[in-house]
């Protein structure tokens, strides 16, 4: 197992959900770097299994990703983990595996639970497509921002949230994206287990009168399609019509309502020029 990082998925609440691949890879590896320790330590010691680990967070992600790329390429191994799921996700471990990369060191992964994945399949919404989003912005200018941006997306989104700011988010998302379909997973895995399928609007007034607790994924239906109905031939020179008694040229009004409709500003006008000889 020399000079590798090994990107290990733990239990996203069930703390029987891990592989029997990465309880090997984790009794293996020379060291660990978790998120926070304490709750990987809870982990080994459940499946006893004593090991070194250091301390890779947000806050100290790039004071250590150096220290660590050092050991890895004087032959150590290391195992990459986070609180609960998959590690380098909307996590400081993305910047652990571009280091990596940089340094020629093999990355493998040890997959196993993700609550993105998890919270999309129960949702009973659309699963072919789908884009997650993470976290939205604390930053009000930022987070009304990335709502205008995805607003349009016709495939699934998929959010966490904290409880103290899910309301606020929810209301946030009804002003930008509308009134959609939502299912909010909550503590998935967890002995408080619970999906709640609803819309946002309806979800808005649930939890003003029920205290948010525990950590969410928010699975939002995609926006609507518009529907393209395609225009006639005929139904194109009549506004073509229209804008001659409006006072345009024919040759322009073809231009117009080519560009409005898809139709050959060549078609209208020999289509238009027909209508008046059959008459």
């Amino acid at each position: 197992m020399a000079g590798c990082l090994y990107v290990v998925a733990t239990p996203i609440g069930n703390i029987s959900d891990i592989t029997l691949r990465a309880l090997d890879t984790l009794k293996e590896v020379d060291f660990i770097a978790a998120e926070d320790t304490r709750v990987t330590i809870k982990l080994l010691n459940k499946y006893e299994i004593k090991k070194k680990i250091i301390s890779y967070h947000e806050h100290s992600a790039k004071e250590c990703a150096d220290g660590i790329i050092e050991r890895i390429l004087n032959g150590e191994s290391c195992a990459i983990v986070t609180d609960a799921g998959m590690p380098c996700i909307s996590d400081p471990g993305e910047l652990l595996v571009k280091l990596c990369y940089e340094n020629n060191i093999t990355v493998k992964v040890v997959p196993g639970a993700s609550a993105v994945v998890s919270a999309l399949a129960i949702s009973g919404l659309n699963t072919s497509r789908f884009a997650f989003e993470g976290f939205l912005s604390v930053t009000k200018k930022q987070r009304f921002e990335h709502l205008k941006n995805i607003a349009n997306y016709t495939h699934t989104l998929i959010f966490y949230e904290a409880p103290h700011k899910l309301i606020a988010t929810l209301k946030d998302m009804l002003e930008y994206l509308g009134d959609r379909k939502i299912s909010i997973c909550r503590e998935l895995t967890k002995v408080y287990e619970e999906v709640i399928r609803t819309t946002i609007s309806g979800a808005i007034s649930y939890y003003e009168n029920k205290t948010p607790r525990g950590e969410y994924v928010l699975v939002i239906e995609g926006a609507k399609q518009k529907e393209n109905k395609e225009i006639t031939i005929e139904d194109a020179v009549k506004q073509v019509l229209t804008l001659i008694e409006q006072g345009e040229k024919p040759t322009n009004a073809c231009k117009i309502v080519a560009k409005e409709t898809g139709h050959k500003k060549s078609d209208l006008y020999s289509t238009m020029q027909e209508n008046f000889k059959s008459k």
